[in-house]
């Protein structure tokens, strides 16, 4: 399953980022473009929204025992647990919660405008691009302090993430005020070598990577905003949460998709997939030679049978079909030697006496090749099948035709 990824502006829908993948791990394309000259999302795409960092805020809580982020008090929950933080009414807002969440642990918490977020899905449904997951710009990240800065010279914003940043995560103007905050100087002090020293990855858009450079006095590593797109895709978030959920089906096969071309793309997977391709080869191998033994085994009983026809009479030439070669002999010897056969008839005939006794007689026999066929042997449908199971073991099957019964060998007996 390919991905479709689109940056949400933080305003109504107009112009939107975007970019393609086929594998979830690298770029196919990227750009920007009204919604409907957006890259179709047809069968096989999934659609993934990034919500904008300036528009979602964190807040950290505690939840109560028993609530986890399907409860479905989970909504009233938070908001009492916010209501002394929120800048905007509850019912304006719209909130999503950690997915490892659990009861009675702590929990981040996202909150966005609802009227903004609802009105780019409404927007990207009717444009036939149907959002299958949300998944936020920024989010709250433990570990060294990384900095990406956005945007253009005059507009330039700073997002944050790590254990220095207040709040877990934040997306600020990028001026002095800012890098105050942060207190970058303490980065610059201490061992280099020493591990507990706090490191700063610093990230930067090309548009704006001489800016932060000058006011960090720092270099920068060059940032595409198409990568932070692919990299907020990989995220186990979702804001498209309560009221926003999106379908049962959508979601199942969302995550069917991304387990999908994760085992199959990402680096983490390498070693289950060259496992998965060692015990196929494995598996290959073994049936190969095994086909291989099985037919080696069969032509050495073919060349057996071969061998006793032609060892047992000589005057067989060519073996075209063994068992019916023999079968033949055999026959053509007993009736040169004048010995009976269970096809003859005075075989069949003791056969049917042992079965039918002696208190009828028959009105007329004709016999041809092994098949034989009695009349005026009145016999009943139930004495019929009695019978056919008494000559079923001395190699013979019995049924009416008419007023005759009909015996016929089963199996040729050498």
């Amino acid at each position: 399953m390919s991905l479709l990824l689109l940056s949400l502006p933080p305003g109504p829908p107009g112009s939107y980022e975007y970019a393609t993948s086929t594998d979830g791990q690298t770029l196919a394309s990227h750009g920007a473009a009204t919604i409907a000259l957006l890259p179709p999302a047809g069968r096989g795409v999934e659609v993934v929204a990034m919500a904008a960092a300036s528009q979602v805020s964190w807040h950290r809580v505690t939840l109560p025992r028993g609530v986890g982020p399907n409860s479905p008090r989970i909504r009233q929950t938070l908001v009492g647990l916010l209501e002394d933080v929120l800048l905007d009414e509850p019912e304006h807002l719209h909130f999503a919660v950690d997915p490892d969440a659990t009861g009675g642990g702590g929990a981040w918490v996202a909150v966005c405008n609802r009227a903004w977020l609802s009105m780019h899905l409404r927007a990207l449904d009717a444009a036939n691009r149907p959002i299958t997951r949300i998944v936020p710009e920024l989010r709250p990240r433990s570990g060294n302090l990384r900095m990406i800065i956005t945007g253009e010279p005059d507009t330039a914003r700073v997002l944050m993430s790590g254990d220095l940043v207040p709040g877990g995560a934040q997306a600020l103007p990028l001026t002095q005020g800012t890098l105050a905050l942060l207190q970058l100087d303490s980065l610059k002090s201490g061992d280099p070598e020493d591990p507990e020293r706090p490191k700063l990855e610093l990230l930067a858009e090309p548009a704006v990577a001489e800016l932060a450079e000058q006011m960090l006095g720092r270099r920068v590593t060059i940032h595409q905003p198409a990568k932070r797109l692919l990299a907020a895709s990989r995220s186990n978030w979702d804001l498209a949460q309560l009221d926003l959920t999106r379908t049962g089906r959508a979601r199942a096969a969302q995550r069917a998709g991304a387990l999908w071309r994760d085992f199959l793309h990402a680096p983490q997977w390498r070693p289950a997939r060259w496992g998965v391709v060692g015990f196929l080869a494995a598996n290959l191998v073994g049936l190969n030679l095994w086909a291989w033994r099985t037919q080696a085994e069969l032509q050495t009983r073919r060349a057996q049978v071969n061998n006793t026809l032609t060892q047992t009479f000589p005057n067989v030439r060519a073996v075209v079909d063994a068992p019916v070669q023999m079968g033949r002999e055999v026959a053509a010897l007993r009736q040169s030697s004048g010995a009976t056969s269970h096809r003859d008839l005075e075989p069949m005939l003791s056969a049917l006496g042992q079965v039918v006794g002696t208190q009828t007689t028959p009105t007329a026999i004709e016999y041809a090749a092994g098949d034989m066929r009695v009349r005026g042997l009145p016999l009943p449908a139930s004495a019929i099948a009695d019978a056919n199971q008494r000559l079923r073991p001395l190699g013979y099957s019995a049924h009416t035709d008419g007023d005759a019964l009909v015996m016929r060998q089963e199996a040729a007996t050498p």
